[in-house]
């Protein structure tokens, strides 16, 4: 094996380390926002609409709407990843 080749197989292993990471952090990246956000709307519905709150209502809002926007083109790239490293 050449020095170029080795260093194929270094990049290689170091890109498929990075994507497992990035699986593995996956359910903690989406979850974790959606359950503070809900617990924001929660607390702000468990204090019956008191206009006090309303900033956490809207911190709630925000924190679940980007969650969902920027998750759904993160998911769909790594589906994309692992079908093209199957094949």
């Amino acid at each position: 094996m050449n020095k170029n080749e080795m260093e194929y197989i270094k990049k290689v292993s170091t890109f498929s380390k990075i994507i497992r990471t990035e699986v593995l952090f996956t359910p903690l990246l989406i979850i974790l926002p959606l359950v503070v956000g809900i617990f924001l709307i929660y607390g702000w519905f468990d204090k019956r609409f008191d206009p006090v709150y309303f900033g956490s209502f809207i911190l709630g809002i925000i924190i679940i709407i980007g969650n969902i926007s920027f998750d759904i083109p993160f998911i769909k790239s790594l589906i994309e990843l692992s079908k093209k490293n199957k094949k």
